[in-house]
Order: C-alpha cells, then sequence, then structure tokens
C-alpha cells in the first residue's frame, strides 16, 4: 500500500493563534542565543509559548547516556516542534550524540539548510549564493553500527534503505517545486559504493521524471564538494545522503558567510526540530559575543512550519535590515566601514528595534512548506536466491594468504568452494600481489562448487569445520542475487 508521508504540524496555529514549543535550551552558548530568541519573538508577538524539557550535558553527566530524560518524550509527543539550542557531547565511551538521537528516535529524517550570501555587507568571495542542502537523516554510517572485529580492523556499517531514500528524495522535489526552485544536484560516490549510493543515485533519477520541469543532475562527492566551495552559485538546491550532506552543508554555511548564520530544520512525519547549524562553543558562552543569528533564522523557519508566515517575515526582515545598517557579532565583524561590533544582547536589541522595517537592499528566499506526499515506488518482488557466504576471519600470525588460501580449501572441499581471500577489499588469494599491506582480517568468499544456489546449512557447516581447525570466524555476509542480478559488491575477475 502507498504510504502517504504528512509534514508534522499537530500544533500548527493560526498567525495569531497561541502555540506552544517544546524548549530545549542546549549547553555552551545555547541558552543565551535561544533566550535572546525569546526575546525578539516576544516582542514581535509571535503568539509562542515555551515548555521546557532537561537534555545536554547535565542530564549526561546525571548518567542517562542519551543525553535526554525520559519524561521529555512525553512532552515532545504533546507538543511536537522543538527549538533546540547547540548541545554538547561529552567525550568518553558510551555517550551518544543527542542530536542523532532524536532525529532518528522521532524519525526527522529530512534535514534543511538554507545558506545564502548577504553580500555586499558581509564579505564573502561568492556574492549571489543562495543554496539550500537537503540532507538525509536517519540513515547512511550515521546508523550509528561499528564493531571492532580484531585488534588491528574496525568497521563502520552503511546503511541505504529503498523507502527511507524515497522519502528523502521526494522531499527534496516538493521542497523545490514549492519554493520555485529550478534543480536539484544529487551528490553521491556510485562509482565506488555501487550498491548503496548507487541505489540513492538510482531512486533520485526514477523520481526525477515525476518533476520534469525541475532539472536533476547526478555528481560525484568529491568534485561536487570543491565545486560547491569554489563556484557555489552553480548550485541550487543540493540532496545527498546523511553524512556527505553534513559535510556539505558546513561548506555551504562557510562560502556564504559563517556557520554563526545558518539555521536548519529537522523535518519528520510526527515531529520536527529547529536549531542552529554550529555548535555549542562553550569557549565564548557566557561572554555576550556569540551570534544568535543561526537560532533566529532557524526560528524563521519554525515559524513558517507553524503557519505563522507574516510573524517570520517579520523578523526575518528585522534581520536583515540589522545586517544592513552595520550590526557585527564579532565573528562576522571585519572592521568594515559603517559597521558596529557588538555583543550578543546588543545585536539582539538592534533587531528588537527594527521589528517591522524592511531591508532596502537584501531580500531573502521564501521557504514554503512542501505539500504532503506519497510514497509509491513499487514493493520490492524481486526473487532472493543464496548463492554464496563472505566469511571473515581474524588471523593474527602467519598472515600468508597462499597458505591460509590452500588450508582452508583442504578443509572446506567437500561442502563449498572458495572463491577468493580479501584483505581490506584487495584480492590476495588465488593469485594475489606479494605487495598488497596485510592486516589480521580477511575476508573468505565461498560459492557453490556447481554454482548456483546453496544453503543455511552448507554455511554452518563450513563455519563448524573452520572453529575445529582453530580458526576465528568474527563475522559472515550472506550473498544473495535478486531476480539473478548479485546484490553484493563483486571481486576480481568475478
Amino acid at each position: 500500500m502507498p504510504t502517504t508521508i504528512k509534514q508534522s504540524n499537530s500544533n500548527l496555529s493560526e498567525e495569531n493563534e497561541e502555540a506552544i514549543v517544546t524548549l530545549i535550551e542546549g549547553d555552551g552558548i545555547g541558552p543565551e542565543i535561544i533566550q535572546q530568541t525569546i526575546r525578539i519573538l516576544n516582542e514581535a508577538k509571535s503568539g509562542l509559548q515555551f515548555e521546557k524539557v532537561d537534555a545536554g550535558s547535565s542530564v549526561y553527566l546525571s548518567g542517562i547516556l542519551s543525553g535526554i530524560a525520559e519524561n521529555a518524550w512525553d512532552t515532545i509527543r504533546k507538543y511536537p516542534t522543538i527549538l533546540k539550542g547547540p548541545i554538547t557531547t561529552p567525550r568518553g565511551k558510551g555517550y551518544k550524540s543527542l542530536n542523532v538521537t532524536i532525529r532518528k528516535t522521532l524519525g526527522l529524517y529530512a534535514n534543511v539548510r538554507p545558506a545564502k550570501t548577504y553580500d555586499p555587507f558581509i564579505a564573502t568571495n561568492h556574492p549571489n549564493t543562495d543554496i539550500v542542502i537537503i540532507r538525509e537523516n536517519e540513515e547512511d554510517t550515521y546508523a550509528g553500527i561499528e564493531h571492532r572485529q580484531t585488534r588491528e580492523v574496525t568497521q563502520c556499517l552503511k546503511l541505504i534503505t529503498v523507502p527511507g531514500t524515497e522519502k528523502i528524495v521526494r522531499y527534496a522535489f516538493e521542497f523545490a517545486r514549492s519554493n520555485g526552485r529550478k534543480k536539484i544536484t544529487c551528490m553521491v560516490k556510485d562509482n565506488i559504493m555501487k550498491i548503496t549510493d548507487g541505489l540513492f543515485a538510482n531512486i533520485f533519477q526514477t523520481i526525477a521524471k515525476e518533476y520534469p520541469e525541475i532539472e536533476a543532475e547526478s555528481m560525484i562527492i568529491d568534485i561536487g564538494a570543491a565545486l560547491l566551495a569554489n563556484r557555489p552559485q552553480k548550485f541550487d538546491v543540493i540532496l545527498a545522503p546523511n553524512l556527505y550532506g553534513d559535510i556539505l552543508s558546513d561548506i555551504a554555511a562557510e562560502v556564504t558567510g559563517s556557520v554563526g548564520m545558518c539555521g536548519s530544520a529537522n523535518i519528520g512525519d510526527f515531529v520536527s526540530m529547529f536549531e542552529a547549524v554550529h555548535g555549542s562553543a562553550p569557549d565564548i558562552a557566557g561572554k555576550n559575543i556569540a551570534n544568535p543569528t543561526a537560532v533566529i533564522k532557524a526560528t524563521v523557519m519554525m515559524l513558517t512550519h507553524l503557519g505563522k508566515t507574516e510573524k517570520a517575515k517579520l523578523i526575518r526582515n528585522a534581520v536583515l535590515k540589522t545586517i544592513e545598517d552595520g550590526y557585527r557579532t564579532a565573528d562576522v565583524f571585519q572592521n568594515q566601514k559603517n559597521t558596529t561590533l557588538v555583543g550578543t544582547k546588543e545585536y539582539t536589541d538592534a533587531i528588537i528595534d527594527r521589528l517591522g522595517k524592511n531591508p532596502e537592499v537584501l531580500s531573502a528566499s521564501e521557504l514554503v512548506k512542501p505539500k504532503s506526499f506519497t510514497l509509491s515506488l513499487p514493493t520490492q518482488n524481486e526473487k532472493k536466491e543464496l548463492v554464496g557466504v563472505d566469511i571473515f576471519l581474524d588471523i593474527p600470525n602467519d598472515r600468508d594468504p597462499n597458505v591460509l588460501g590452500k588450508n582452508i580449501e583442504v578443509i572446506t572441499e567437500n561442502f563449498l568452494h572458495l572463491k577468493m581471500i580479501t584483505n581490506r577489499g584487495v584480492k590476495v588469494y588465488p593469485k594475489g600481489q606479494k605487495e598488497t599491506f596485510l592486516t589480521d582480517h580477511f575476508r573468505c568468499r565461498f560459492i557453490s562448487p556447481n554454482g548456483g544456489k546453496i544453503q543455511h546449512k552448507d554455511i554452518t557447516a563450513v563455519l563448524t569445520l573452520l572453529e575445529s581447525k582453530g580458526y576465528d570466524y568474527i563475522k559472515t555476509e550472506n550473498l544473495y542475487e535478486f531476480d539473478g542480478v548479485p546484490g553484493y559488491s563483486l571481486g576480481q575477475g568475478e
């Protein structure tokens, strides 16, 4: 059955109605920039009330490794729009990123990060840049599934799913359509990660056909990031999986002025969260020098999300007028003519003084909330067949792959065929190269002696034999074909 994705709006309000927002003040500079933002909201008569919840450093240090109090979840469900300050995650094992926890737990699948220059008022090498980064927010390497497998080797799993990718791709196109954007650039590394990034790229190209009015292009992430840093004006909307999107959004923020000027939205089906892009900056906390612009801009996005578009415009225009009039916090102050260095509070005072005034030069793109959409890619009904297995061995000593390969062939010859052995993805048996650097982590690929399907009991038998000979198997990955197409990366010569 198709699934309809609705933008979270259970506390959606009319322009002048009251709305209650869950508030996480954060750590470091978080409380001061949040409180200054609330001053602006109150002076603008935004009609927002706040229900504060405990999260961040103090909760971590109380022994809650997730960084958020248990009763906070009930508050968030009751008031599903969150305004959040930056959080400090304590260093050390066991502590989980609160940002990742909230995004994944509450299904905040779309991270929207606009980046726009304020030229000629704030210096930039790239004038007339207006980009929106749309980042998948739940999957990829940020799934946080990591293992130390041997004394020398660790791994991080990269997970890309069909429904997760379809949601973010459709959101990107609906966002572009709603906001009058003309082009989406999808950045991946599908020339290397052909299955994971390849899936993301293929779904992007499939869905792009449903939006003929929007130009769709794909780009390899490395050259894409380089072009973003050097020629950002060529981009409009950039779509990327989680890790790439995180990096790209910081690049976009820097080339357009400062990370301190960029806010972001985290959008889910039921809950949405609005926050600054930057971190908690504990070294400048309490010194009245932090730039509150990022969290103010995030709040403008939040007001639009809540249906308070006129209040969003009121605050946005006051910020732009303040920038035009030369008020600068330390992070963007360059001692230019007709500029004044001010602190956090004084900068906020200047914005409040300009509520109701419009900028004369600067303009900001409207960020209209996309309409609901339906997931409609067909259910995957391919025929799935087990055709082999990769068994990973910890070989701390005697790492000669030729000796290892011949020994394993003797052990398993009556069950499965050893097709190859790799080390860090490079084939080392048969016919490996002597120059290849070896770790203690060997992958042994087994297939049926006669080709075709195998059974799980074949894998169990091989594992039992290897264990009986003293081999430490640390992981297995079953090899499947889907409608005859390998669902695994092929080795050399396959």
